[in-house]
């Protein structure tokens, strides 16, 4: 139960419409999943970013925004956990992008604790990985719930049946695709946006690196026939049908407790599949929710500020030997140069110079709310779990 504290009506509805809006999620995933892609996607779509590089990219291209230190650029694979945040349709996003490098997932295993919705990425032809299943034990502690994208559906891969029969069989979760691949490989056209009963049709991008253009054509529209070759409309029509009869209906309650996951389907790299995602899981990730405490359960929008310390970060700047602790923001509003108490020592601390953290770089914080991740400047005196409160108990 929160305790109750009188709180001015304007900060009272503030708090409320900033919770309302915020979504915050860590991406799971195995080594070369494409991970980093899908990240550096998610940011395109968001306009955080207007060219998006690959990873293992072409000489001229730029290198992935998140995989920013020299060895993640020069071996292709994250190994620090990085904060991105974006707005995206009215919503501001916390991407809390982890280490797919299973040499750094101690750091994962941290970063978890800071995120309310985890997204699972499986290559369509491995299916379900190694660090993956280790990740997923660590979510499903967690209680978090589970968002999955079966990722490089333009490639070769397993029938898409059989990759939502391995996560129920395997995992224990009940699967729910919200769209359904048109083809795989090179004959990978597009998905069925089971929301909207609409089919998106896909143009490849150059190099997936600007945002795919897609033909949005309604299911039993005449000009499918003209757009889509038969033998794929007619399988399908097949693969919908039977979604229908075998599978169960999408349980938002059932989302949220951890225990069903709802399964879209693309391809990063090119884009497809990938602004259908965002904006489903705006729809349906969890809020930021109650977090304990001392004196028990503290909604979002208790009045005070609270957080805790999950990441330490050294050398961020290169210019710098720098070191920052990421702050998830659990309750109340965050003020730039606010004094809060270290609840481990008691002391009073001044929390000046925050910043909002976007790969290695960044831009002084003057506010944040529940959900958010600010970067403090850290000489030693914020260790791993440090809580910051307002008051003393």
């Amino acid at each position: 139960m929160t305790p109750e504290i009188e709180l001015p009506i304007e900060l009272q509805a503030e708090l409320q419409t900033e919770v309302e809006r915020r979504r915050n999620f860590a991406i799971i995933s195995h080594p070369d999943a494409g991970k980093t892609t899908l990240t550096e996607k998610l940011l395109l779509y968001g306009g955080a970013i207007h060219e998006a590089g690959a990873v293992k990219a072409r000489r001229a291209q730029r290198h992935a925004t998140s995989d920013w230190m020299e060895m993640e650029q020069q071996r292709g694979i994250s190994i620090t956990s990085t904060v991105l945040q974006f707005e995206y349709d009215s919503h501001q996003i916390n991407l809390l992008d982890t280490p797919g490098h299973q040499d750094f997932s101690e750091d994962t295993y941290r970063t978890l604790a800071a995120a309310d919705n985890a997204v699972m990425l499986e290559d369509a032809a491995k299916g379900l990985e190694p660090q993956t299943r280790k990740l997923f034990e660590v979510c499903k502690m967690r209680g978090l719930p589970i968002f999955t994208f079966i990722n490089k559906m333009d490639r070769p891969g397993r029938e898409p049946l059989e990759l939502l029969d391995e996560i129920e069989q395997e995992l224990g979760l009940i699967p729910y695709a919200v769209n359904w691949p048109i083809g795989m490989g090179d004959r990978f056209k597009g998905v069925f946006d089971r929301r909207h009963q609409q089919i998106h049709l896909f143009e490849r991008a150059k190099h997936g690196s600007k945002a795919a253009l897609d033909t949005v054509i309604d299911l039993g529209d005449p000009r499918i026939e003209e757009l889509l070759e038969q033998e794929l409309y007619y399988q399908l029509k097949e693969d919908i049908e039977l979604l229908e009869e075998l599978g169960t209906d999408l349980d938002l309650d059932q989302v949220h407790q951890g225990k069903m996951t709802p399964i879209f389907f693309g391809s990063a790299m090119t884009n497809f599949g990938v602004k259908l995602f965002l904006e489903a899981f705006l729809d349906y990730g969890l809020k930021p929710g109650a977090h304990s405490s001392t004196i028990g359960e503290l909604e979002p929008a208790y009045p005070d500020f609270t957080g805790f310390v999950f990441k330490l970060q050294a050398n961020m700047d290169p210019k710098h030997r720098d070191r920052i602790a990421f702050v998830r923001v659990c309750t109340g509003k965050f003020e730039k140069d606010m004094t809060v108490n270290h609840a481990r020592t008691g002391k009073s601390v001044r929390l000046s110079r925050p910043q909002k953290l976007f790969a290695q770089d960044r831009e002084s914080v003057e506010v944040a709310y529940p959900g958010d991740v600010i970067g403090l400047n850290n000489p030693g005196v914020f260790p791993l779990g440090t809580r910051f409160t307002m008051a003393k108990n």
